[in-house]
């Protein structure tokens, strides 16, 4: 399916689009990249939409990337005599291990781990951040602390701790069995909560073993800390707001965003926004307009991705959400203000051949009248590379590799084609000519840009370049 636009879409699949007539009237809408998420829903029914998005791709021949996101560690509360407890401003009040039942003056915190971890003055959050603790005095088993800010806590609760790296494991014992659940069922990319260091994503990678592309969401201020160490481990990045916003302070989040956003941009590796972008539509057909503009901003940034939660998943418009982001995606990058955000936060990166020529087609596309940049890819890299140009015409990926262009479905402006296998550059040119002219991104006589490695079929060897007419003539002359 062709998209009139760059960025891509995420929609979260869940109770309210569990259904092939839903998933499928969702990608026709506009998503490209289905998540599920492993927080909630069996294996039995991840494993049924699993098989609900290959038969669309297969009857829409059309590629869809499937992203499976991990739990991660769950920190909460134990539970309350009375089911909940007014907390007031200035109060104290204390976390430790001991499981009775807590009150006013204190409840149990049944991991160790933080504990071990904790320091007087730093912070616990509790409840999406809602509640925030200083803690005074602490040791093995306990915390004491002060309100600062007080409210209603109850039975497990989520609990953050903003200010300490936890030593926690990066994979639960659910984490691990989903990881090879997901592997094994054929999902593209596998998305882990929580990060706070590289170390995380290279535990992840040994487990993943090729299968998946791996994906790093950046949630926690120590994942912001390290978060050259994490992109260089990581195959792709997710900007995860929802609990950024709670360990961060609001203000440092738009910031923090952009950062990340150029950082993976200059990597050559795909980015996500992701979190509450259109929080309204879980319950109205209608977004709000500062919501919209929190869309429009995250693609004039560049951002390969932006992402449905709730709104897709559960809300009672997923569809109508879908066709939201779709439609702004589309007004945002026919502004000329947006082309001109996008060059102008171009950082030239020029330390290989690839580089060089991926840079060439670019700069050709733009000085000439050409239609496509279409790349030979094995692994996606040429893709991936030629993405980060943000070049002002379509990226076609021709590749004989499935899963590369499933993959691919997540990077900006990238269309992929599955082809058989290539000996020679010549039979390359044919093939990308007929992609282009088959798929409507030329007609006959346009001209298209074509890159590709010799020797072919191995990856990161892009160094050879060509301007192609798209003609009848060069098909015909290429098969006699």
């Amino acid at each position: 399916m062709r998209r009139h636009r760059n960025v891509k879409i995420v929609a979260t699949l869940g109770p309210a689009s569990s259904d092939y007539e839903t998933i499928k009237a969702l990608h026709v809408a506009g998503a490209d990249v289905f998540r599920l998420n492993m927080s909630h829903g069996s294996h039995d029914e991840i494993a049924e939409r699993h098989r609900i998005i290959r038969q669309i791709e297969n009857e829409m021949s059309s590629p869809i990337a499937i992203l499976a996101d991990l739990q991660g560690p769950k920190l909460r509360v134990g539970v309350f005599a009375n089911g909940e407890e007014d907390l007031s401003e200035g109060a104290p009040f204390r976390f430790d291990l001991n499981e009775a039942e807590g009150d006013a003056s204190r409840v149990c915190l049944p991991h160790p781990e933080i504990f071990q971890a904790l320091r007087a003055g730093a912070h616990l959050l509790v409840n999406d951040g809602k509640i925030r603790m200083r803690v005074e005095e602490c040791g093995a088993d306990f915390a004491n602390c002060s309100v600062v800010t007080g409210g209603i806590i109850s039975n497990r609760k989520g609990v953050n701790v903003p200010d300490v790296v936890l030593p926690l494991a990066a994979l639960s014992e659910k984490d691990r069995a989903d990881l090879e659940f997901v592997c094994d069922l054929g999902v593209d990319w596998l998305a882990l909560s929580f990060v706070q260091r590289s170390e995380d994503v290279m535990e992840a990678r040994e487990l993943v073993r090729g299968r998946a592309a791996v994906l790093s969401k950046i949630e926690k201020p120590s994942a912001v800390e390290q978060f050259d160490a994490i992109l260089k481990a990581s195959d792709g990045i997710m900007v995860a707001r929802g609990d950024l916003g709670v360990e961060l302070p609001v203000q440092n989040v738009p910031p923090i965003q952009k950062r990340l956003i150029r950082a993976c941009r200059a990597a050559a590796k795909p980015v996500i926004v992701a979190t509450q972008m259109l929080e309204s539509m879980i319950d109205s057909p209608m977004p709000t307009r500062a919501e919209v503009s929190d869309v429009a901003t995250a693609i004039y940034e560049g951002s390969d991705a932006i992402m449905l939660s709730a709104e897709s998943a559960a809300g009672s418009y997923p569809v109508q959400a879908v066709q939201t982001m779709n439609n702004v995606a589309i007004e945002v990058e026919s502004d000329a203000t947006y082309r001109d955000i996008i060059e102008a936060s171009r950082r030239v990166s020029r330390s290989s051949i690839a580089d060089g020529i991926v840079s060439a087609a670019r700069e050709i596309a733009e000085t000439a009248d050409v239609k496509a940049i279409c790349c030979f890819t094995q692994s996606g890299t040429t893709a991936l590379l030629v993405s980060r140009e943000r070049p002002r015409v379509p990226i076609l990926a021709l590749t004989p590799v499935v899963e590369t262009s499933r993959r691919l479905a997540l990077s900006w402006g990238t269309t992929s084609i599955v082809t058989v296998e290539k000996q020679r550059f010549k039979e390359a040119v044919v093939s990308a000519v007929r992609g282009a002219l088959s798929e409507g991104y030329a007609e006959e006589n346009d001209q298209i840009v074509v890159t590709a490695g010799v020797p072919f079929n191995v990856p990161g060897t892009t160094n050879i370049l060509r301007v192609a007419p798209c003609n009848e003539r060069l098909i015909y002359a290429a098969e006699s």
